[in-house]
């Protein structure tokens, strides 16, 4: 039956693709069986590495600097922000680059360069070689991505495509989430058993997905546009350490004018290259699929939002409270424990009965409530139980809104564009996560006292909450039609 759908054509934005050699699919099917739930198994390891990692850092900040004592508050987050910026570029370069190729390969290479990446950052001794080499995972993670989702989405029945890309989403979600915790844990030992912990995880991946992962083929497309990745990932970083310097040349400076200015520039001229090249970076086609759209719309300010809130949450429970990186990671457990739980056993179950857009709008508001508690009611004096409810309602409102949009947005892509169309959600994400760090640093500034800080930290928070109803502006895109002859 899976054989038979891979088979299938689809109809898409690149109607002339086609699954090439799908006849070698169905004899490598013979001998090595589909199994869907093995198959999402596999690559959910992929995108705990890829995530685990994003978020994985921000504990271990304090320790980093205290190595490296020369690099300040701008300079370390530059280990978040490269990685961040370059897995958001590469995410559909890499994903359109793999359409062409087995996903299966594709997704074992990102494995392995990530794998290897992760002991050069634990070796790293000095902040320009550690930014470098996270600039590698983040590639390693770009590839991991898309390909993680395609060949689970090629292997997964139509009727069953939206539980599994939510379980992935969820999955991928709690990693992002989990990784203070982890870190928190790690840098007991050392800063750089965060990065050591990937080796033997990434090792076991590959060994498992050389053994049992199917050999799904790529689509017969023209390679993707070079020109356009370069564009973006200049866009964005231009953007990103503009918002971050502000601290130190002011909004009203001309140098931060010229580095928004170019950055401006530069993201107009990538959507120019997506509008009028043969082979765009981005299909624009792809944007008059109404959820997709909206998918995309409304992750770009709540990703803002999230990056800014794992950042700013874990520096408080450690610089505002004076807590080890451990009592900090401890804190913030409950929030990502309650992602795949929320996702799994509530989220689905409210979309059969209320619809994806209200499922969203309820996690927003979740979400944006948790960054009003830590607005209000946190002071100086620290709170295990205070920062608990507030991780509470983050997490759950985190694992209603980030699978409901990837499972809305990629259930309605055709399949020859599966890979593309999810790195292009997850690029927006990442891009967005990025610009929330930049964010939360230029808003903190340098406060001195401890007042000042408390202040600096709650101005971050409203601007949080504030960002995170943003997003649901957009939010009639994700409404299901109504039943022809209804009213």
């Amino acid at each position: 039956m899976i054989v038979r759908q891979l088979a299938a054509p689809s109809p898409g934005p690149n109607p002339g693709a086609r699954e090439a050699g799908l006849p070698k699919a169905r004899t490598d099917a013979a001998t090595r069986p589909v199994r869907p739930n093995q198959v999402l198994a596999i690559v959910c390891v992929g995108i705990v590495l890829a995530n685990l990692d994003l978020f994985i850092v921000n504990v271990a900040l304090p320790d980093i600097g205290r190595d490296f004592v020369d690099a300040g508050l701008e300079g370390l987050s530059w280990i978040l922000n490269g990685y961040a910026i370059v897995y958001a570029a590469l995410l559909v370069f890499f994903g359109r680059l793999a359409e062409r190729y087995r996903r299966d390969v594709s997704f074992l290479v990102g494995v392995a360069l990530f794998t290897a990446a992760s002991a050069a950052c634990a070796a790293a001794t000095s902040v320009e070689m550690l930014v470098a080499f996270r600039v590698i995972q983040a590639a390693g993670a770009a590839l991991m991505t898309p390909t993680s989702l395609g060949l689970l989405l090629a292997t997964f029945p139509p009727d069953q495509r939206g539980h599994a890309v939510r379980t992935w989403t969820a999955i991928g979600g709690f990693a992002a989430a989990l990784g203070p915790v982890v870190g928190g844990f790690l840098v007991a030992w050392s800063w750089r058993w965060i990065f050591l912990v990937n080796v033997p995880i990434g090792m076991v991946a590959l060994a498992v997905g050389l053994w049992k992962l199917p050999r799904i083929p790529g689509h017969a497309i023209r390679r993707p546009d070079a020109w356009g990745a370069i564009l973006i990932t200049l866009g964005v970083g231009a953007l990103t350490y503009g918002i971050m310097k502000t601290a130190d040349w002011g909004w009203a400076s001309g140098r931060t004018a010229f580095a928004i200015g170019a950055a401006a520039l530069l993201l107009a001229l990538f959507v120019v290259d997506c509008l009028r090249a043969k082979n765009p970076f981005i299909d624009p086609s792809l944007f008059r699929i109404r959820p997709f759209t909206g998918a995309a719309l409304i992750l770009a300010p709540y990703s803002v939002a999230f990056g800014a809130m794992l950042l700013s949450i874990a520096l408080w429970l450690q610089d505002g409270w004076g807590w080890s990186g451990l009592k900090a990671g401890l804190a913030i457990a409950p929030g990502p424990f309650l992602v795949p739980v929320t996702s799994l056993l509530l989220a689905g179950r409210l979309i059969a009965r209320i619809g994806p857009a209200s499922v969203v709008a309820l996690g927003t508001g979740l979400f944006s409530a948790g960054m009003v508690w830590w607005a209000v009611v946190p002071g100086l004096e620290p709170s295990m139980p205070v920062a608990i409810t507030g991780m509470v309602f983050l997490g759950v409102g985190v694992g209603l809104t980030f699978p409901t949009l990837m499972g809305a947005g990629t259930a309605a892509l055709p399949a020859s564009s599966l890979a593309t169309g999810s790195g292009i959600l997850n690029m927006i994400r990442q891009t967005a996560l990025a610009l929330g760090v930049a964010l939360f640093v230029a808003v903190l500034g340098a406060p001195e006292t401890p007042l000042g800080k408390l202040a600096a930290y709650e101005r971050a928070w409203w601007l949080t909450a504030g960002l995170t109803l943003l997003s649901l502006v957009p939010l009639a895109l994700l409404r299901r039609p109504r039943p022809a002859g209804n009213p």
